[in-house]
């Protein structure tokens, strides 16, 4: 069956649910809303299903796979919600320390979709940790709206001091080399640009089309950025001029790099705003950047 791409959808369309994704727009607005694209026999609801995730279709690292070995551990955050679960995926029989890779999921929790991100590294030779946000309301719930849902009650003055504890938790870890990037993706990005101005020895920081923190903070960043923008994101793209200009005053390192024609969520290869091209080059540049901040 040929694989759907954004070309196949009404921009308008995909605007709705990058806003129903990010819950600016319920289920029922954006089926209402979607109605009038329900064109050909094909329905609001049947628009929706076809641009939500498919995990098992998109997984490119199994869970078995025996190149990697994982495990759940929990760390304590007695600043934030008290404590948060991870998922660690490193090389199997790695012997010595690694270079490690703290991985931020999108506003679901971490899905299927971020696990696999998470043994993609491991594969790549990284100690790869991907904390749950979710973790004080049960974890990921195994549905994406539910998880968008739960997400939206959560405090984020808690939730930042859980990814600030688990960078600590993953820095402190025998195997761990003493070198920490972050990569994050839509919320994630927002949390890998912020976890730039908090943590001082961070090594790298890599944000996919996240939301930038205050100009003022861009002067305590201190890990060289790789910035990737989405071609077709005005809510993201906005607020990058102005940040871009105190990441130059403060003399931040920093590379940027926008996609032509792609939509938020490029690099996510569970739906059809995944773009080829797009996500091999992105992915490519930033293991080549890990390569260069962490592994040297």
């Amino acid at each position: 069956m040929t694989r759907l791409t954004a070309a196949d959808f009404d921009q308008e369309l995909l605007i709705l649910f990058d806003a129903y994704v990010h819950g600016d727009l319920d289920r029922r607005g954006f089926l209402d809303r979607a109605q009038k694209f329900a064109v050909g026999g094909l329905t609001a609801a049947g628009l929706l299903a076809a641009l939500s995730p498919n995990f098992a279709a998109a997984q490119v690292v199994a869970k078995d796979n025996p190149g990697i070995q994982t495990e759940v551990v929990t760390v304590a955050s007695p600043d934030g919600y008290g404590s948060i679960k991870a998922y660690v995926a490193k090389p199997a029989n790695a012997a010595g320390k690694l270079p490690t890779v703290l991985v931020v999921h999108e506003n679901r929790g971490l899905n299927p979709h971020i696990e696999d991100i998470t043994r993609r590294l491991a594969l790549d030779g990284y100690l790869a940790f991907a904390p749950d946000a979710l973790t004080p309301l049960g974890g990921y719930p195994g549905d994406e709206d539910k998880a968008r849902a739960l997400f939206a009650t959560l405090d984020q003055k808690k939730t930042l001091p859980d990814f600030i504890a688990a960078a600590a938790a993953l820095k402190a870890r025998a195997d761990c080399n003493g070198k920490i990037g972050v990569v994050g993706f839509c919320y994630g990005g927002g949390m890998a640009h912020t976890l730039a101005t908090r943590l001082p020895d961070l090594a790298a920081a890599v944000p996919f089309y996240g939301n930038h923190p205050p100009a003022e903070d861009a002067a305590k960043v201190k890990a060289p950025l790789l910035i990737h923008f989405a071609g077709v994101d005005e809510r993201i793209n906005a607020a990058w001029p102005a940040y871009e200009t105190a990441l130059k005053a403060a003399g931040t390192r920093y590379t940027a790099h926008s996609y032509a024609g792609t939509q938020h969520g490029f690099n996510n290869d569970t739906t059809p705003r995944y773009d080829t091209a797009a996500a091999k080059l992105a992915w490519e540049r930033t293991m080549a950047f890990f390569a260069q901040n962490l592994k040297t």
